[in-house]
């Protein structure tokens, strides 16, 4: 296995094919488990910082490349880029080594004649690798931010709209950190104290996570697929904010509950954890998740995790949000809408949302999340509850939909404290609304809000 050629196919797939970061590695990681350890994480780390430093990268190969990134051949941006994170920010590798292989990569895939022009180039690099983290000083600060975090400018421009510069660079840096492995774990399979001893038999680190008491970071081990917790259902990979968003819609024990956007089912089988605690042995009651979503995929995505966790009183089924299921107006007593969003609150686990969002995709999520709630508002039966969620950090994807909840649709916001630990309590969680945002906040960047469909 050469390993750098296993990470050109990789960035090929994610840049230039359009597909996500996190399925093309999750993929390549699990098709090369057997593989060295050390080989592995090199893929990884390789992969994914190539990603979320890519603009920078840009940037630098632009210092020495009379020819444009843009204008260069797919194959050949992409292993300068790969050649010059390894310079800029793989203290292991020599650079010499960064060099060779690039140029041994570009003539294996036919571009003989350009491999003295990446050897150049990153020789140059290697020679003057100084001047690599540095900016000219005159350069506006929101454009040092873009380029030194890799975020489109107008990103950074929305995010200082609503943070200060300080909060900003900080959430920025944050994407950049190595991510915590949080996990849900399975209570009615086993319990906290139990699956804590159980995985640090296994040579696992297990700790408390900050806000939710089933919730644990894992550290110290290789494949997630081979931890024996994993194969016998024991817990669910989540981030506490997902978590949290489940934690406060409350459902009570005989609540008929639709979750109308829910692959992966991260939230709907929580909720089904949440009614099987409630519901104690009570064969009586009367509790279910309806976890629904567009296609056949998806839907098969829930039941994968439905048959690992093993619980009951869920089903999943495809119906798209943006279709009136008419048997079910009026029913639910919880809607959870989870909606499609520009995800610019999980760029830390997905960098390539970075150089795949714009203003004006994000803008026509904007519409389609107001569309889904015209309809799935309507399932929400009188004095029922409806929680509105997204991954992003964005007014006009979250605050501005609380206010066309609340004025268009009628429905009015209720205090989120009742049901947040006092750590994260607000002036806008009083207000029915939460924004956890990186660096401030030991999670994703998330939006929870809760409202109640008053009584006619």
């Amino acid at each position: 296995m050469n390993t750098r050629e296993v990470v050109l196919t990789m960035l090929t797939e994610i840049l230039e094919e359009d597909k996500q970061s996190h399925l093309v590695i999750s993929r390549s990681l699990l098709k090369y488990r057997d593989a060295d350890k050390k080989d592995r994480a090199f893929i990884q780390r390789l992969c994914e910082g190539t990603i979320e430093h890519l603009m920078f990268l840009d940037y630098d190969i632009e210092r020495f490349s009379k020819v444009k990134v843009r204008k260069m051949k797919p194959v050949i941006r992409n292993i300068l880029r790969m050649g010059m994170y390894q310079i800029k920010y793989m203290d292991s590798v020599p650079a010499s080594a960064a060099c060779n292989e690039a140029v041994k990569l570009a003539k294996m895939k036919k571009f003989q004649g350009l491999s003295g022009f990446v050897n150049g180039i990153l020789r140059n690099a290697a020679r003057n690798k100084e001047i690599l983290f540095t900016l000219p000083e005159n350069m506006p600060k929101e454009e040092q931010l873009s380029i030194r975090y890799s975020t489109p400018l107008w990103m950074v421009k929305d995010f200082l709209k609503r943070m200060d510069y300080e909060a900003t660079e900080q959430m920025l840096k944050t994407f950049e950190e190595p991510k915590k492995m949080t996990v849900r774990v399975n209570e009615s399979r086993i319990s906290l104290e139990e699956f804590d001893q159980m995985l640090e038999k296994e040579g696992i680190t297990v700790n408390k996570a900050a806000y939710v008491e089933e919730a644990r970071y894992l550290s110290d081990f290789d494949s997630l697929f081979d931890i024996a917790a994993f194969k016998k259902g024991y817990f669910a990979v989540q981030d506490e904010s997902s978590m949290l968003t489940s934690i406060v819609a409350d459902p009570k024990k005989d609540d008929y509950v639709i979750d109308v956007c829910s692959a992966p089912g991260g939230k709907a089988l929580h909720l089904a954890e949440i009614l099987t605690r409630k519901q104690n042995g009570d064969k009586k009651a009367a509790g279910f998740i309806d976890a629904r979503d567009k296609t056949d995929y998806k839907v098969s995505l829930i039941n994968e995790n439905i048959s690992r966790l093993g619980y009951t009183n869920i089903k999943a089924s495809v119906q798209d949000a943006l279709e009136l299921d008419k048997d079910s107006i009026a029913k639910a007593d919880v809607v959870i809408a989870d909606l499609p969003c520009s995800g610019l609150g999980v760029i830390g686990r997905k960098p390539d949302i970075r150089q795949k969002m714009t203003k004006e995709i994000q803008q026509d999520i904007v519409s389609l999340q107001r569309q889904i709630l015209d309809v799935v508002h309507q399932y929400v039966k009188p004095g029922g509850v409806l929680i509105f969620s997204t991954c992003t950090i964005n007014t006009e994807e979250n605050e501005e939909n609380v206010s066309y909840i609340t004025n268009k649709l009628g429905l009015l916001p209720e205090s989120l404290d009742a049901y947040l630990p006092e750590s994260l309590h607000s002036d806008t969680t009083k207000k029915g609304y939460l924004q956890l945002i990186p660096g401030m906040h030991q999670t994703d960047g998330f939006f929870i809000s809760r409202f109640r469909k008053i009584k006619e």
